[in-house]
């Protein structure tokens, strides 16, 4: 497991890869820039969104859903136009919307957080039709993951800042039970930022300013750690053949001069082979 870099991309945040469509989608919060690369090809593209953007994820209607700034908006990359679709947050203009997932059922999760990266001022949404709910977890500064078990019967909730990883329990409903602590990151080893979960259950974590990525299996216990060249790595998503290929987000954010003549590829988009598969993207209900 040895990660190598395939797209030079340098980006300020990299985040919120997908495989989706045949290709990988990831964005640079900071460009305003949503990527889409298609390995097979090589094929890169690029559109400016209106503002921070923290993710994109395919929808049933055939374009993507995006998570911007100012809230929820529909992307499509044929045009290259973003119309808004819901605000959760107007009454915090200081919030940006920053990682996302979509459940089995069609349900789209979504985390805010303080752009200063101070105040406790971070939820976690649920998204359903017309539908956009307060989950009722406790605000955090940064919140991360979200990542959902392939039944929808739980959620993993992450609090960067923390350095905790959240098991909670899913009710057919949507609504959440009690949390558990599934993770705990350790002094010196950085921070959790995107999770995903693979084929057989078990829970990768990249690590901002940890120099790789961690799998933990379904009890917490660390598994196997990715070391990559550079300080920090955002999340995974399995792609490519069979969803056996693990592509990486990373970010030269925080970074100064020194650290970045040592880290001449942090921000690019890297790949490694993970020994297991993921599962496959679902489509946004909404």
């Amino acid at each position: 497991m040895v990660p190598r870099s395939v797209l030079r991309v340098g980006a300020t945040l990299g985040e919120g890869p997908v495989w989706a469509r045949d290709a990988l989608w990831f964005v640079d919060i900071k460009q305003h820039q949503v990527h889409r690369f298609d390995p097979a090809t090589g094929a890169h593209e690029r559109w400016i969104a209106p503002d921070q953007v923290g993710w994109v994820l395919p929808s049933a209607r055939g374009d993507l859903i995006a998570g911007v700034k100012t809230g929820l908006h529909r992307f499509d990359p044929v045009t290259g136009t973003f119309a808004p679709l819901h605000a959760p947050e107007p009454h915090l203009p200081g919030n940006r919307l920053n990682d996302a997932a979509v459940d089995s059922r069609g349900r789209l999760w979504f985390g805010s957080m303080d752009d200063d990266e101070v105040a406790a001022t971070g939820r976690l949404y649920r998204f359903a039709g017309e539908e956009c709910l307060d989950s009722g977890l406790a605000p955090v500064v940064i919140t991360n993951g979200p990542a959902i078990s392939t039944d929808a019967a739980t959620l993993y909730h992450t609090d960067t800042l923390g350095k905790t990883i959240w098991r909670v329990p899913v009710r057919d409903d949507g609504t959440l039970g009690t949390p558990e602590r599934h993770v705990t990151i350790e002094d010196g080893a950085g921070y959790p930022d995107g999770s995903v979960l693979d084929a057989e259950g078990c829970l990768w974590v990249g690590l901002f300013g940890g120099w790789g990525v961690r799998r933990y299996d379904a009890t917490g216990a660390l598994m196997t750690t990715v070391r990559f060249p550079v300080a920090n790595v955002t999340k995974i998503a399995f792609g490519g053949e069979g969803l056996r290929t693990a592509y990486a987000t990373t970010a030269r954010k925080g970074l100064d001069a020194a650290a970045l003549a040592d880290q001449p590829l942090a921000g690019d988009l890297f790949a490694f082979e993970p020994g297991v598969a993921g599962f496959a993207t679902v489509e946004a209900a909404s």
